[in-house]
């Protein structure tokens, strides 16, 4: 059997095609996650987060083939993003970006399944950070949801469409935070190929 795909199982969410905007309803879903602050280029805890949050996963994954639901595929990198004001997104000012670090799993990895993950890979790794990684069970429900092909510094246009005009011409409001997942390893894609899917849950304006 092959191992589980968030990518194939759930392609609505994680493998869209439209380059447009479009709503979907995102059902509950569970995470590890990780939060903090800091420009996601240059920052150090942002880094760390993102290789604990790894660490964990991949322990996950290895129990799993072992011992429980089954292997599966790790997920892509997810993040959640505010700021306490919103020239912070506008002006780029990426010092004072907040933000939660994510990675989905399987219905079948458990809150104790998570924590006994942390420990083996504190174990292993030198890396305190793993100690501040979090299970996270949220349900976004209506949002709005594009994919964007390029880079993170031009999703600006995007998003200006988005609360400027696509929200307000189907009766929409934003709810939630603002959200992406990275399709693509900017390690190893040029910056103007990257996928990215951008999210902001919805709900009805008011009559």
């Amino acid at each position: 059997m092959a191992p589980y795909d968030v990518k194939r199982e759930r392609k609505e969410f994680y493998a869209p095609k439209n380059t447009a905007w479009a709503v979907v309803d995102v059902p509950e879903q569970q995470f590890i996650a990780i939060d903090g602050i800091g420009n996601p280029n240059t920052a150090p805890a942002y880094a760390r987060a993102v290789e604990a949050l790894y660490a964990v996963a991949y322990t996950l994954k290895f129990v799993s083939k072992r011992t429980v639901g089954g292997d599966f595929v790790v997920a892509p990198l997810e993040g959640l993003w505010w700021a306490d004001t919103p020239e912070a997104f506008t002006t780029r000012a990426k010092d004072c970006w907040k933000w939660t670090m994510l990675i989905t799993m399987p219905t079948w990895i458990t809150k104790e399944l998570i924590e006994d993950a942390k420990q083996t890979a504190l174990a292993k790794k030198e890396l305190p950070t793993i100690s501040q990684v979090r299970h996270l069970t949220f349900h976004e429900g209506p949002s709005a949801q594009v994919l964007h092909i390029g880079s993170y510094d031009d999703e600006a246009p995007v998003l200006h469409e988005l609360h400027h005009t696509y929200l307000a011409a189907n009766g929409l409001r934003p709810t939630g935070l603002h959200h992406e997942i990275y399709l693509s390893d900017p390690r190893k894609t040029a910056p103007e190929k990257l996928k990215t899917i951008l999210r902001q849950p919805v709900e009805d304006l008011a009559p």
